[in-house]
């Protein structure tokens, strides 16, 4: 079983929840919305503006919103950001006796491969389409009121 790292799912989440609204948030609210510590958002999206996910904006009208054109990206390419290219065992690290012959290194290679594959046919606007789009503007930071 494939088990994705924290911030690898912190990202996809915070990238599903800013993808439907139409207004800017902040890093308080996605991590007050996502039940998530403020420092580990924080972080999370830093990397997703450098992936191409998020823009962000400075300032007292500033905060975060889904960048335009990333509902083309896909969920591989997230996944890739966050994961790394690294193999699922590292059979250097451990100093496995069996690594010279070892057949299954090869295997969990295919099988990364395979997850991966399947993750780039996803592009992340599938993960916001409705009806999840209702309920995750549900879940957003309500749009600021016109004065």
């Amino acid at each position: 079983m494939v088990k994705l790292n924290r911030s690898t799912d912190m990202a996809l989440r915070i990238a599903m929840l800013t993808a439907p609204a139409s207004a800017r948030t902040t890093v308080d609210e996605l991590a007050d919305r996502l039940d998530l510590p403020r420092s580990h958002v924080a972080k999370v999206v830093q990397r997703l503006q450098r992936t191409g996910v998020l823009v962000t904006v400075r300032g007292r009208s500033g905060g975060v919103a889904f960048a335009e054109g990333a509902e083309r990206i896909t969920v591989g390419r997230v996944v890739r950001a966050f994961e790394g290219e690294g193999e699922v065992v590292s059979c250097e690290e451990s100093g496995c006796a069996l690594r010279v012959g070892c057949r299954l290194r090869v295997q969990l290679r295919r099988a990364q491969t395979a997850f991966l594959a399947v993750l780039d046919e996803v592009p992340l606007s599938d993960l916001v389409d409705d009806p999840a789009a209702t309920l995750l503007l549900t879940l957003a930071p309500p749009a600021p009121e016109a004065t």
